[in-house]
Protein backbone atom coordinates (compact mmCIF):
# COMPACT_ATOMS: atom_id res chain seq x y z
CA UNK A 1 0.00 0.00 0.00
CA UNK A 2 3.12 2.41 -0.34
CA UNK A 3 5.35 1.84 -2.69
CA UNK A 4 4.43 3.96 -6.31
CA UNK A 5 1.74 2.32 -8.90
CA UNK A 6 2.95 1.57 -11.58
CA UNK A 7 -0.76 2.48 -13.00
CA UNK A 8 -2.56 5.60 -13.34
CA UNK A 9 -5.87 5.98 -11.60
CA UNK A 10 -8.91 6.27 -13.56
CA UNK A 11 -11.29 9.12 -12.79
CA UNK A 12 -15.07 9.48 -12.72
CA UNK A 13 -16.56 11.87 -15.01
CA UNK A 14 -19.05 14.72 -13.55
CA UNK A 15 -21.80 12.04 -13.07
CA UNK A 16 -19.51 9.45 -11.07
CA UNK A 17 -19.05 7.48 -13.97
CA UNK A 18 -15.41 5.43 -14.62
CA UNK A 19 -15.21 5.52 -18.53
CA UNK A 20 -13.44 1.94 -19.81
CA UNK A 21 -12.26 1.24 -23.00
CA UNK A 22 -13.69 -1.63 -24.89
CA UNK A 23 -10.53 -3.82 -24.02
CA UNK A 24 -10.46 -2.83 -20.61
CA UNK A 25 -14.28 -4.28 -20.47
CA UNK A 26 -12.96 -7.64 -22.60
CA UNK A 27 -10.26 -7.91 -20.11
CA UNK A 28 -12.90 -8.31 -16.71
CA UNK A 29 -15.03 -10.28 -19.06
CA UNK A 30 -12.12 -12.70 -19.76
CA UNK A 31 -11.64 -12.63 -15.80
CA UNK A 32 -14.77 -13.10 -14.35
CA UNK A 33 -15.60 -15.76 -16.68
CA UNK A 34 -12.80 -17.60 -16.17
CA UNK A 35 -13.00 -16.77 -12.32
CA UNK A 36 -16.57 -17.87 -11.58
CA UNK A 37 -16.65 -20.98 -13.48
CA UNK A 38 -12.95 -22.28 -11.51
CA UNK A 39 -15.41 -21.22 -8.27
CA UNK A 40 -18.02 -22.58 -8.91
CA UNK A 41 -17.60 -25.53 -6.66
CA UNK A 42 -14.16 -23.74 -4.33
CA UNK A 43 -16.18 -20.78 -3.16
CA UNK A 44 -18.31 -20.37 -0.22
CA UNK A 45 -21.83 -19.95 -0.71
CA UNK A 46 -22.04 -16.49 0.85
CA UNK A 47 -19.32 -15.66 -1.17
CA UNK A 48 -21.34 -16.78 -4.82
CA UNK A 49 -25.02 -15.30 -2.92
CA UNK A 50 -22.73 -11.99 -2.92
CA UNK A 51 -21.92 -12.21 -6.72
CA UNK A 52 -25.63 -12.53 -7.58
CA UNK A 53 -26.41 -9.50 -4.90
CA UNK A 54 -24.15 -7.55 -6.32
CA UNK A 55 -25.45 -7.57 -9.74
CA UNK A 56 -22.17 -8.22 -11.05
CA UNK A 57 -22.00 -9.84 -14.95
CA UNK A 58 -18.88 -10.18 -17.28
CA UNK A 59 -20.17 -7.96 -20.04
CA UNK A 60 -18.40 -4.70 -18.93
CA UNK A 61 -16.34 -3.28 -16.05
CA UNK A 62 -19.09 -2.68 -13.16
CA UNK A 63 -19.56 0.90 -12.07
CA UNK A 64 -18.60 2.16 -8.69
CA UNK A 65 -21.90 3.68 -7.62
CA UNK A 66 -23.82 0.53 -8.42
CA UNK A 67 -21.75 -1.60 -6.41
CA UNK A 68 -21.54 1.22 -3.58
CA UNK A 69 -25.70 1.35 -3.58
CA UNK A 70 -25.88 -2.26 -3.50
CA UNK A 71 -23.72 -2.81 -0.37
CA UNK A 72 -25.32 0.03 1.31
CA UNK A 73 -28.87 -1.74 0.63
CA UNK A 74 -27.43 -5.06 1.90
CA UNK A 75 -25.27 -4.21 4.88
CA UNK A 76 -24.52 -0.69 5.24
CA UNK A 77 -21.22 -1.02 3.79
CA UNK A 78 -19.65 0.80 0.86
CA UNK A 79 -17.28 2.03 -1.72
CA UNK A 80 -14.71 4.57 -2.17
CA UNK A 81 -12.82 5.00 -5.42
CA UNK A 82 -8.74 5.49 -4.05
CA UNK A 83 -5.32 5.25 -6.62
CA UNK A 84 -4.17 1.78 -6.26
CA UNK A 85 -1.70 2.44 -3.25
CA UNK A 86 -2.94 3.93 -0.22
CA UNK A 87 -1.30 4.85 2.98
CA UNK A 88 -2.25 2.33 5.58
CA UNK A 89 -3.22 4.78 7.90
CA UNK A 90 -5.89 6.02 4.93
CA UNK A 91 -6.67 2.42 4.47
CA UNK A 92 -7.80 1.77 7.96
CA UNK A 93 -9.62 4.80 8.68
CA UNK A 94 -11.84 4.07 5.51
CA UNK A 95 -12.43 0.14 6.94
CA UNK A 96 -13.30 1.98 9.93
CA UNK A 97 -15.98 4.22 8.62
CA UNK A 98 -17.50 1.26 6.80
CA UNK A 99 -15.81 2.38 3.28
CA UNK A 100 -13.59 -0.11 1.41
CA UNK A 101 -10.83 1.38 -0.80
CA UNK A 102 -11.78 0.49 -4.04
CA UNK A 103 -9.42 0.71 -7.00
CA UNK A 104 -10.80 1.65 -10.03
CA UNK A 105 -8.17 0.52 -12.90
CA UNK A 106 -7.98 -2.16 -13.95
CA UNK A 107 -4.92 -4.53 -15.06
CA UNK A 108 -3.28 -4.57 -19.03
CA UNK A 109 -3.27 -7.76 -20.75
CA UNK A 110 0.53 -8.52 -19.76
CA UNK A 111 -0.69 -8.83 -16.28
CA UNK A 112 -3.66 -10.91 -16.60
CA UNK A 113 -2.72 -13.59 -14.68
CA UNK A 114 -1.07 -11.84 -11.61
CA UNK A 115 -0.68 -7.86 -10.73
CA UNK A 116 0.88 -7.27 -7.07
CA UNK A 117 -1.07 -4.28 -7.23
CA UNK A 118 -4.55 -4.08 -6.25
CA UNK A 119 -7.26 -3.88 -9.41
CA UNK A 120 -10.80 -3.26 -9.68
CA UNK A 121 -11.09 -6.81 -10.43
CA UNK A 122 -9.05 -7.57 -7.21
CA UNK A 123 -11.23 -5.33 -5.10
CA UNK A 124 -14.65 -5.52 -6.95
CA UNK A 125 -15.01 -9.39 -7.79
CA UNK A 126 -12.52 -10.29 -4.70
CA UNK A 127 -13.52 -7.90 -1.87
CA UNK A 128 -17.02 -6.67 -2.58
CA UNK A 129 -19.35 -9.98 -2.78
CA UNK A 130 -18.60 -11.01 0.66
CA UNK A 131 -19.48 -7.45 1.88
CA UNK A 132 -22.67 -8.38 1.50
CA UNK A 133 -22.71 -10.75 4.63
CA UNK A 134 -23.65 -9.05 7.54
CA UNK A 135 -21.26 -10.70 9.94
CA UNK A 136 -18.01 -10.62 7.65
CA UNK A 137 -19.06 -6.64 6.97
CA UNK A 138 -18.70 -6.11 10.71
CA UNK A 139 -15.70 -7.53 10.97
CA UNK A 140 -13.95 -5.55 8.77
CA UNK A 141 -15.22 -2.43 10.18
CA UNK A 142 -14.16 -3.06 12.99
CA UNK A 143 -10.93 -4.50 12.02
CA UNK A 144 -10.48 -1.20 10.60
CA UNK A 145 -11.64 0.82 13.79
CA UNK A 146 -9.08 -1.76 16.04
CA UNK A 147 -6.58 -0.46 13.44
CA UNK A 148 -7.46 3.03 14.08
CA UNK A 149 -7.13 3.32 17.85
CA UNK A 150 -4.09 0.84 18.15
CA UNK A 151 -2.12 3.12 15.39
CA UNK A 152 0.97 2.79 13.68
CA UNK A 153 2.79 0.58 16.44
CA UNK A 154 0.48 -2.18 16.00
CA UNK A 155 -0.30 -1.95 12.23
CA UNK A 156 2.20 -4.71 10.91
CA UNK A 157 1.08 -7.99 13.22
CA UNK A 158 -2.50 -5.95 12.75
CA UNK A 159 -2.50 -6.84 8.80
CA UNK A 160 -1.90 -10.05 9.64
CA UNK A 161 -5.61 -10.97 10.75
CA UNK A 162 -6.14 -9.18 7.75
CA UNK A 163 -4.17 -11.06 5.56
CA UNK A 164 -5.56 -14.47 6.22
CA UNK A 165 -8.65 -13.46 6.69
CA UNK A 166 -9.87 -11.02 3.95
CA UNK A 167 -7.01 -11.76 2.00
CA UNK A 168 -6.58 -15.77 2.21
CA UNK A 169 -8.88 -16.54 4.50
CA UNK A 170 -10.97 -20.42 3.81
CA UNK A 171 -14.13 -21.55 5.87
CA UNK A 172 -15.40 -24.35 6.73
CA UNK A 173 -18.53 -26.00 5.47
CA UNK A 174 -20.88 -28.46 5.24
CA UNK A 175 -19.33 -29.28 1.81
CA UNK A 176 -15.67 -29.25 3.27
CA UNK A 177 -13.10 -26.29 2.94
CA UNK A 178 -13.81 -23.35 0.64
CA UNK A 179 -12.52 -20.23 0.03
CA UNK A 180 -13.63 -16.76 0.35
CA UNK A 181 -10.62 -14.72 0.76
CA UNK A 182 -10.13 -11.86 -1.59
CA UNK A 183 -6.32 -12.88 -2.72
CA UNK A 184 -8.01 -16.58 -3.27
CA UNK A 185 -11.45 -15.99 -5.41
CA UNK A 186 -9.78 -12.83 -7.77
CA UNK A 187 -6.31 -15.72 -8.80
CA UNK A 188 -6.73 -19.08 -10.83
CA UNK A 189 -3.47 -19.95 -9.06
CA UNK A 190 -4.38 -19.14 -5.67
CA UNK A 191 -7.55 -20.85 -6.05
CA UNK A 192 -6.52 -23.98 -7.13
CA UNK A 193 -3.77 -23.95 -4.88
CA UNK A 194 -5.83 -23.73 -1.63
CA UNK A 195 -8.19 -25.82 -2.84
CA UNK A 196 -6.87 -28.72 -5.21
CA UNK A 197 -2.89 -27.98 -4.11
CA UNK A 198 -0.66 -30.77 -1.73
CA UNK A 199 2.45 -28.43 -1.11
CA UNK A 200 0.05 -25.72 1.50
CA UNK A 201 -0.18 -26.01 5.32
CA UNK A 202 -3.88 -26.09 6.45
CA UNK A 203 -4.01 -24.69 10.05
CA UNK A 204 -7.28 -23.88 12.45
CA UNK A 205 -7.70 -20.23 12.67
CA UNK A 206 -6.03 -19.33 16.63
CA UNK A 207 -5.12 -15.71 16.98
CA UNK A 208 -2.15 -15.91 18.34
CA UNK A 209 -0.66 -18.33 16.05
CA UNK A 210 -1.82 -15.95 12.63
CA UNK A 211 0.08 -12.94 14.56
CA UNK A 212 2.89 -14.68 14.84
CA UNK A 213 3.06 -15.89 10.85
CA UNK A 214 4.93 -14.38 8.14
CA UNK A 215 3.57 -13.95 5.00
CA UNK A 216 5.21 -13.08 1.63
CA UNK A 217 3.04 -10.86 -0.49
CA UNK A 218 4.26 -12.39 -4.36
CA UNK A 219 4.22 -15.56 -4.00
CA UNK A 220 1.61 -18.50 -3.76
CA UNK A 221 0.56 -18.93 -0.19
CA UNK A 222 2.48 -21.76 1.65
CA UNK A 223 -0.23 -21.86 4.67
CA UNK A 224 -4.13 -20.90 5.04
CA UNK A 225 -6.05 -20.52 7.90
CA UNK A 226 -9.64 -21.81 8.24
CA UNK A 227 -12.40 -20.42 9.73
CA UNK A 228 -15.82 -21.85 11.42
CA UNK A 229 -18.08 -19.61 10.56
CA UNK A 230 -18.24 -15.60 9.72
CA UNK A 231 -18.88 -15.16 13.35
CA UNK A 232 -16.06 -16.24 14.32
CA UNK A 233 -14.25 -13.10 12.61
CA UNK A 234 -16.75 -10.72 14.36
CA UNK A 235 -15.92 -12.63 18.00
CA UNK A 236 -11.72 -12.84 17.33
CA UNK A 237 -11.93 -9.13 16.54
CA UNK A 238 -13.62 -8.28 19.47
CA UNK A 239 -10.63 -9.41 21.21
CA UNK A 240 -8.06 -7.04 23.46
CA UNK A 241 -5.85 -7.06 19.98
CA UNK A 242 -3.72 -4.75 21.47
CA UNK A 243 -3.33 -7.54 24.43
CA UNK A 244 -2.70 -10.45 22.03
CA UNK A 245 -0.16 -8.71 19.15
CA UNK A 246 2.00 -7.29 22.70
CA UNK A 247 1.62 -11.34 23.26
CA UNK A 248 3.20 -11.92 19.89
CA UNK A 249 5.96 -9.93 19.94
CA UNK A 250 7.17 -11.32 23.08
CA UNK A 251 7.06 -14.72 21.56
CA UNK A 252 8.67 -13.58 17.94
CA UNK A 253 7.91 -14.71 14.69
CA UNK A 254 7.28 -18.24 13.24
CA UNK A 255 10.18 -18.94 10.96
CA UNK A 256 9.22 -18.34 7.45
CA UNK A 257 7.99 -21.09 5.39
CA UNK A 258 9.51 -19.45 2.23
CA UNK A 259 12.59 -18.20 0.87
CA UNK A 260 12.97 -14.27 1.66
CA UNK A 261 12.35 -12.31 -1.35
CA UNK A 262 15.27 -11.69 -3.51
CA UNK A 263 16.22 -7.46 -2.76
Amino acid sequence: MTKESTYTANLPDADGIYHYTTEEDQIWSELYQRQMTLLADKACREYLDGVKTLGLKPDKVPQLRDVNRRLNETTGFGVEGVPALIPPSRFYELLSQGRFPLATFIRRREHIDYIEEPDIFHEVFGHCPLLTNQSYANFVRRFGEKAVGLGKGYSWHLFRIFWFTVEFGLIKTSQGRRCFGAGIVSSPSETRAAMEGKACEFRPFDLKTVLRTPYRIDIVQPIYYVIDSFSQLESIIEEDIGARINEAKALGDFPPTFEAKAS
